[in-house]
């Protein structure tokens, strides 16, 4: 058997900010961590991370360690501290197996996964919710293990709340972003912090230094009230606007925001950045207002607690947005 860890040659390892630098399994640098109270777990943990590669094995397998292993109320051990093996053309990709672990009190798991035997792409989508120490993948020696093909288009930015990290799907392949990953071969990072997305300038100039072809966000879950989006969501814009004078830029507010007493107010704050925008002249911005993502009819079917989506409402988001973002990246 060969072993490799995720980050050696030939498997690449995307949807973590400067991995390839620092090879570390985590979002956001130290320092801006220390800047930023309390978002430190949430940093080294990385939804949306996947290791990707090619390979003719009829079977490896994936050996998982964690820091930390901590039951979510939220989410199922599938959802959240869960590896899906997606096999095939990222576009047309399918669920090979699930390398989870057997409760909550094992931090070191493994699974053996059978492949088809002939070249495939491989992508691991590793889990939301926990700090990884390793992810090793074993083949047999006659095995050929060659780079993963690379993303057609992006990468795209996602930065907001715990929707934007993918709660509340049973997969991490269910997240919105994550679909439109799929769909559209579109490589992203996910910084999605669950209750600590505030719009702090320093959050701003840390995206900015990130080689990005659209950002996407959404963080008015997580402002206190109105009056701090208010102060925080204009300027969250115009940095990233400065820096990026053409990046595709994509604002949203809620999804479902019927659902709260606040919510309108939030809504024409989002909504308020987007017309300054457009006034300035701006023609690379767009807005989705959140009360458009679950659509006419059973609007209570897409969520878990009437704030966080379910599968089904993940997969209508993504199908909102997917247009959007087509015409954001001249996608035919």
């Amino acid at each position: 058997m060969k072993t490799y860890h995720a980050a050696d040659a030939p498997l690449g390892v995307f949807g973590i900010p400067f991995f390839a630098g620092n090879r570390s399994f985590t979002r956001l640098p130290v320092a801006l961590q220390q800047k930023l109270p309390g978002i430190g777990h949430l940093a080294r943990r990385c939804p949306g991370a996947r290791i990707g590669f090619r390979t003719d094995a009829r079977e490896m397998t994936v050996r998982v360690s964690l820091k930390t292993l901590t039951p979510d109320i939220g989410m199922s051990i599938y959802a959240c501290q869960s590896v899906s093996v997606m096999i095939g053309e990222r576009t047309n990709a399918v669920l090979r197996g699930l390398v989870y672990p057997p409760n909550y009190d094992t931090k070191t798991f493994e699974r053996r996964v059978r492949l088809p035997g002939r070249m495939e792409e491989v992508t691991l989508w590793l889990l939301r919710n926990e700090e990884i120490e390793d992810v090793e993948i074993s083949f047999p020696d006659e095995a050929v293990v060659a780079p993963p093909t690379p993303y057609r288009y992006g990468p795209a930015v996602y930065y907001g709340s715990s929707i934007t990290e993918g709660g509340c799907c049973c997969s991490v392949t269910s997240a919105y972003n994550a679909i439109l990953c799929r769909w559209l071969d579109l490589d992203y990072y996910n910084l999605g912090f669950s209750g600590r997305a505030l719009g702090e300038p320093e959050m701003a100039d840390y995206i900015n230094t990130i080689d990005m072809r659209l950002f996407v966000y959404d963080y008015d879950h997580n402002a206190p009230d109105a009056a701090h989006l208010r102060r925080t969501h204009a300027p969250f814009f115009w940095r990233i606007r400065e820096a990026h004078p053409d990046l595709p830029i994509l604002m949203m507010s809620r999804p479902g925001f019927d659902y709260y007493g606040d919510a309108a107010e939030r809504r024409a704050v989002v909504e308020e950045t987007y017309r300054q925008a457009l006034a300035a002249g701006d023609r690379h911005v767009r807005y989705i207002d959140g009360e458009t993502f679950y659509g006419e009819t059973d609007r209570d079917l897409c969520t878990i607690d009437t704030t966080h989506p379910n599968d089904l409402g993940f997969y209508r988001m993504a199908t909102v947005i997917r247009p959007v973002i087509e015409e954001l990246l001249c996608i035919r």
